[in-house]
């Protein structure tokens, strides 16, 4: 079948000019000879009005130029279309082109596009909300909440709303429960990854991979400021080692386990955020994973 692309350009994403990212990609994807159109991304996230071009003009690929969130909208959307997706990653942490080993110069990403490999992956649903990468919980909620309320995007405001959260940090309480077993614990952040990226090039979940049918939780807990830093380097540098769920030793200073499911009372109402996105906190959180839930256009071996 001869491919044909639609690309959604998200003009907000990270700090990239939309008009720049476009022309590259309408430039490169002309000297590529696959027949193509734009759609800009849209407020609402709802991309069910593309179903019928898809269809009837035989559209093969959704190529997504944005950040995770926008990635997450996408093929919450589309994923029922017979089509794969690809990704130029033109937001401010890009996690998941990252994970799948997707560059992040423009034209290096669509050399992925262009080769035409794609893979199966998996996704998760937060209660009713499609996630392709990670949720956070308690701190790094709280910092997606700042950072999308800042004038400038981009990896320095980010650290910057980084360093003013941490020495104000406090934090929450937690229940959580799996199929075997159930804990208290009070932390400073949850993290629920399906990736290994954090998002530009940091890694929170070193062993979390996008098909193996799980997410990799990743719970700090209840510490001085001091060891907070030391244990959090340390689960970043992958010196954590994964415990089984039967056997979490909940008084660690870092929990790290992984789960096809897990239920959270978030009672301190935590502030959280989806792939980077901030959302409403909620007191009870259901994660699900969505095995071979859509499929990505990847480098060879990328996952």
């Amino acid at each position: 079948m001869r491919r044909k692309i639609i690309y959604i350009v998200n003009p907000v994403s990270g700090t990239s000019s939309k008009d720049g990212v476009q022309n590259t990609i309408a430039a490169e994807t002309l000297k590529s000879g696959i027949p193509f159109q734009f759609f800009p991304s849209v407020a609402n996230g709802d991309y069910a009005f593309l179903e019928e071009t898809i269809l009837t003009e035989k559209i093969t690929d959704i190529v997504i130029a944005g950040g995770d969130g926008t990635v997450s909208q996408v093929v919450d959307s589309l994923m029922q279309m017979p089509v794969q997706f690809g990704i130029v990653p033109c937001g401010s942490g890009n996690g998941l082109a990252f994970g799948a080993g997707i560059p992040k110069t423009i034209k290096k990403a669509l050399e992925v596009i262009f080769n035409n490999h794609s893979q199966w992956v998996d996704g998760f649903r937060v209660n009713n909300r499609f996630a392709c990468m990670l949720c956070g919980i308690g701190f790094d909620g709280q910092v997606a909440h700042d950072f999308a309320k800042a004038n400038q995007r981009g990896l320095a405001t980010y650290v910057k709303k980084v360093f003013s959260n941490f020495f104000t940090a406090t934090p929450y309480s937690f229940k959580i429960k799996l199929n075997n077993r159930t804990f208290t614990t009070d932390a400073y952040f949850i993290s629920i990854a399906n990736s290994n990226q954090f998002g530009n090039n940091f890694t929170i979940a070193p062993k979390a991979s996008l098909a193996d049918g799980k997410v990799d939780v990743v719970i700090v807990t209840d510490q001085s400021k001091l060891t907070l830093l030391y244990n959090t380097f340390m689960q970043v540098g992958g010196l954590n080692g994964l415990q089984k769920k039967e056997n979490i030793n909940e008084n660690k200073s870092v929990i790290y386990f992984q789960t096809s499911e897990i239920r959270i009372s978030n009672y301190g109402e935590a502030p959280m955020h989806i792939d980077g996105e901030p959302v409403e906190a909620e007191k009870k959180i259901h994660v699900e994973v969505q095995p071979n839930c859509f499929k990505l256009l990847t480098s060879k071996g990328g996952l």
